[in-house]
């Protein structure tokens, strides 16, 4: 719950800092996306809002998703299949995606030599890396076998 708490602290400086309100809700949808974990869609959140009878509309879910991407605690991906998927970004383990093209199944791959190339950017270039984003396309086990 440390991170949770940590999330909300940087998502409360951002909203005072822009002079936004703080709102129940907008750290209810935060907590939520920290305590699960992994990708979503907005209508997976709004349903997993309202299961816990908290009354958000989908408007609130959006326009709280917009200020979590804008501070940088969460990360929208755009898959082949055009579907919007988003995933916590503070304190996660670096990852790539692999975005299977026939059944649309997406699977994290921690790579250490990955890792070791991003660093080399920095080295060779100078560049100071924010964060990085890598979409390796091809077909699942599960497809492979079908095909």
């Amino acid at each position: 719950m440390e991170k949770v708490k940590t999330v909300k602290d940087i998502f409360t400086a951002y909203m005072q800092e822009k002079g936004l309100r703080k709102t129940s809700e907008r750290y209810a949808i935060l907590e939520e996306i920290y305590i699960h974990p992994g990708h979503f869609n907005v209508e997976s959140l709004f349903e997993a809002m309202l299961r816990k009878n908290y009354r958000v509309s989908l408007a609130t879910v959006y326009n709280t998703l917009q200020l979590l991407l804008d501070c940088n605690l969460i990360v929208k991906h755009r898959f082949e299949n055009n579907m919007s998927l988003f995933e916590p970004t503070y304190d996660i383990t670096p990852h790539e995606h692999l975005v299977c093209l026939h059944c649309g199944k997406v699977e994290e791959l921690t790579d250490i030599h990955i890792d070791e190339a991003i660093e080399s950017v920095k080295d060779k270039c100078g560049f100071s890396v924010h964060h990085h984003l890598l979409y390796i396309y091809g077909l699942c086990k599960e497809c492979q076998k079908s095909h």
